[in-house]
């Protein structure tokens, strides 16, 4: 059957991961936690435990990961804020998958996002056949997660609603939801957090308000520091992205995935990554979640229409797409990097600059 599912939870992608940290623990667990913090960080940033080898989820600051975790060990929540790309989600998912085997209760924000869907909604059937009722009452996940005592997680909160945002202020300052057609209230049992997360190209969309920052510890993620951190990111969740899905095609060679890291860098921050050029940049992000995204394309192209090898072309067509969003500036722009940056670079890079240059 889960062979069948396209995405699992990272619970049950790296369940045994978890379950050896979890036979292994020697230190003290906080209430509601199925591993200590400690043990939590080796399966965030990578380890051994015994014979099974833990794989790096969040490749980066340690201490970041430390700060966020020693975060959801007191009665504050997290909010985590960065670039499209830095792995926000991911790393929420695999904070919640560790602590609580469970990374399902989530909300994802948009702008119809309702106050229902943080505290309740009802079955209206059953509301108007027999009034409010326990049974009539549809949870929110942040309502499960109080209950039992778990992590709910906010994606995107600052695409949500000023109303919307507002609804989690008294949740996270008196750690109880008030029922009043039930004339009652649920207090949140210990091991109960929320994690957000927030894109700072949003910011002013719906902008938070400072009670609410108030009740969050914020931890900053960066963009990868370096060209061979970034590389590194983007090797280990393609080769991870590529095994569930039928690509019919090889990993694409490393040299291949530097060319696509190095031109998202240079494009990114204005120059080439030895400063001796300035590069116009393009009005898209060029995350590293897109360079991953780009070179899973590269190898369905690769394995649906070609030899199984990721080509030039099947590069280049990738490229196109992440790198023009906008017609007219990010033509412009991708035109003059491939004549004043990827032209010069010599034979190694040839190839590749004609592929781009036929797709113009």
């Amino acid at each position: 059957m889960e062979e069948q599912l396209q995405r699992l939870p990272a619970e049950q992608l790296f369940q045994a991961e978890i379950d050896a940290l979890i036979a292994a623990e020697k230190d003290p667990i906080p209430t509601g936690w199925r591993m200590s913090p400690r043990s939590v960080k080796t399966y965030i940033c990578g380890g051994r435990v015994g014979s099974q080898i833990i794989t790096p989820k969040y490749i980066g600051h340690e201490r970041l990961v430390e700060i966020a975790i020693a975060t959801l060990v007191t009665d504050r929540a997290l909010l985590l804020i960065g670039e499209p790309g830095t792995a926000k989600s991911w790393l929420s998912e695999h904070l919640s998958a560790a602590i609580n085997g469970d990374s399902t209760k989530v909300i994802q924000g948009t702008a119809g996002t309702t106050e229902e869907q943080i505290r309740y909604s009802w079955n209206y059937a059953m509301l108007i056949a027999n009034g409010p009722s326990k049974e009539a009452m549809l949870k929110s996940p942040v309502f499960h997660a109080m209950e039992t005592g778990t992590i709910a997680r906010v994606e995107e909160i600052s695409r949500c609603a000023s109303e919307v945002q507002d609804a989690l202020i008294s949740i996270l300052s008196e750690k109880r939801i008030s029922v009043p057609e039930l004339s009652m209230e649920v207090p949140a049992k210990k091991g109960f957090s929320v994690i957000a997360t927030a894109n700072t190209r949003d910011k002013g969309v719906n902008e938070m308000s400072a009670a609410l920052k108030r009740r969050f510890n914020i931890v900053v993620l960066p963009a990868p520091a370096d060209l061979e951190s970034e590389l590194e990111i983007v090797r280990t969740r393609v080769e991870q992205l590529s095994a569930g899905l039928d690509l019919n095609a090889a990993l694409p060679p490393v040299d291949v995935m530097e060319k696509v890291c190095t031109i998202f860098r240079e494009l990114r921050s204005g120059e080439t990554l030895d400063h001796s050029q300035k590069v116009k940049g393009t009005t898209g992000v060029l995350s590293t979640a897109e360079a991953i995204s780009l070179l899973c394309n590269s190898m369905a192209l690769a394995g649906s229409f070609g030899n199984g090898k990721v080509g030039d072309e099947d590069l280049a067509a990738g490229l196109q797409g992440a790198i023009i969003k906008d017609d007219d500036k990010d033509s412009v722009a991708w035109k003059e990097y491939l004549e004043h940056v990827m032209k010069k670079r010599g034979s190694k890079w040839l190839g590749l600059y004609k592929a781009c240059k036929d797709l113009l």
